[in-house]
């Protein structure tokens, strides 16, 4: 329950506007689903389920989803149909739908609703993952956005992207201050390696500039480079990995996180300059400035005028060199740190996602 949607999910759950709540996962293949059922488990498992607040999972019998534009209409409107029938039986009456599923967004009808917004925290047109379905995000989005459906987005990239006729926000990520209130000591695989500790917390795939990383490890060789999170292809490391210096810890617990990054001297985001990485508001960004850290980071549109503790390298600049500013300029005052806690909290990110769905 870390990304954007199942944020807002936790909020939408107590918050006082809210009378009933339908939370609505994506298709799951009924296969998947009777495999989990005989193994012992449940679909909402977890939830907190009552007469306020129920999960909904659509079931479906195709595995995978579809690709073509009429293919994906098809789906996404019976979609809608399973999801009117689960509302009804809620008990919900013409209500507010808020998706971040950008195919639900464009290609489910939606006429029981009382409004549909958008809630966009990525491009999805843009993912390597989604690359066959890439026409039929596009056409989503101006599906949305001649609709006067309304949108809220992580970042005026999206916005523009989607070019809403209807109410728009952008709305960037944020961060859980009860999180970050206070952390303990980095933990032990983290502590006795030699400093400064130069951290990268996220996926590691190829939106990651390799090719900068292996300049800040061989500039500051005597420190070193902390990677923090999934990897899908360890081949797409291999330029970082033969270094003495780079440490990769592939599972952290989430609660680990914290203390990760209040251990680090310094945080990256090495962004490579793509459609994807110039729409993103990055979740890591806000984490790294949580924990007080200073950041060297790509010159992108969502990286500017967050914070002074950010350093920005343009296309073709030197990112060690950034590095050494922001070692520079050190952890933030803890007055400042709590200050950026309060300023950046999700629950002020999600009234205004409320502010525009339901007004």
């Amino acid at each position: 329950m870390c990304f954007p949607p199942d944020r807002f999910a936790e909020t939408l759950l107590v918050h006082p506007r809210v009378r009933r709540l339908l939370v609505a996962n994506p298709f799951r293949s009924v296969s998947g689903l009777l495999a989990r059922r005989l193994g012992g488990g449940a679909e909402d498992e977890g939830f907190p389920s009552n007469g306020r607040a129920r999960l909904y999972t659509p079931p479906s019998l195709r595995r995978g989803e579809a690709s073509s534009v009429a293919a994906v209409e098809r789906r996404y409107r019976h979609y809608d149909d399973l999801l009117k029938r689960a509302a009804a039986k809620a008990g919900l009456e013409r209500p507010a739908v808020i998706t971040s599923h950008g195919l639900v967004a464009g290609f489910a009808p939606f006429e029981w609703a009382s409004g549909v917004t958008f809630y966009a925290d990525d491009d999805f047109s843009a993912h390597p993952k989604h690359a066959d379905q890439r026409d039929a995000y596009l056409e989503a989005y101006s599906r949305v956005g001649s609709s006067g459906r309304r949108v809220c987005a992580v970042s005026q990239t999206l916005i523009e992207l989607i070019e809403p006729s209807g109410p728009s926000a952008v709305v960037p990520n944020g961060i859980d201050p009860s999180e970050w209130e206070s952390t303990g000591p980095p933990p032990a695989w983290m502590a006795g390696l030699p400093r400064p500790h130069i951290a990268y917390v996220g996926t590691l795939d190829d939106r990651v500039d390799w090719a900068s990383l292996r300049e800040i490890a061989e500039r500051f060789s005597r420190g070193t480079v902390v990677l923090v999170g999934y990897a899908p292809d360890l081949s797409v490391l291999e330029p970082v990995l033969e270094l003495p210096n780079v440490h990769l810890k592939r599972t952290v617990p989430r609660e680990e996180i914290t203390a990760v990054l209040r251990g680090a001297d310094v945080c990256l985001v090495p962004h490579r300059r793509t459609p994807l990485t110039e729409s993103m508001s990055p979740l890591k960004l806000y984490e790294y400035l949580a924990a007080g850290r200073p950041v060297a980071a790509t010159d992108l549109p969502p990286m500017r005028g967050i914070d002074d503790r950010v350093v920005t390298v343009p296309e073709g600049g030197d990112f060690p060199a950034a590095v050494a500013r922001a070692l520079e300029l050190g952890p933030a005052p803890e007055d400042e740190r709590r200050d950026f806690l309060r300023k950046h909290a999700w629950r002020s990110r999600h009234e205004r996602i409320l502010e525009v769905a339901l007004a």
